[in-house]
């Protein structure tokens, strides 16, 4: 099966503040395939975080439709708390956030049931967070 890396990232400035969110997503050599990148409006980091995996989702939805049933798709994120609640080792307690968490867990069974959350160091998300503060700056 095919093998995608995605890095993800959101933040806030401010917190609550302007959010945005970042992608970065590359191919098994590392060869880059696609960035995106969405500002928020006002939100917190936690929000930012979330709303990065759904812009990663959607955005690799959009590449390859309903291929996303049948390959590997490792996402990255370097907020250790959404990565937690995303794979059910945390409770959501912030429950603005729960309607996010469900609209990842939906298109997760739906369109993604290869799919891994993985919680990197910051210093290995700079591409995301990179889209991010680009995002922030525009």
């Amino acid at each position: 099966m095919e093998k995608v890396t995605c890095y993800t990232d959101g933040g806030a400035r401010g917190n609550p503040g302007p959010a945005a969110a970042g992608v970065y997503i590359v191919n098994q050599s590392g060869d880059l395939i696609k960035e995106a990148k969405q500002s928020l409006g006002e939100g917190t980091n936690n929000f930012a975080e979330y709303m990065g995996v759904v812009l990663a989702l959607q955005t690799l939805k959009k590449l390859y439709g309903k291929k996303t049933k049948t390959m590997i798709f490792d996402l990255r994120l370097d907020s250790e708390l959404v990565t937690k609640q995303l794979n059910h080792q945390y409770q959501i307690k912030e429950t603005s956030l729960v309607p996010h968490f469900m609209k990842i867990h939906n298109l997760r069974i739906s369109d993604f049931p290869h799919l891994t959350l993985t919680h990197i160091p910051r210093a290995e998300n700079k591409e995301a967070d990179r889209l991010v503060n680009e995002s922030l700056d525009e």
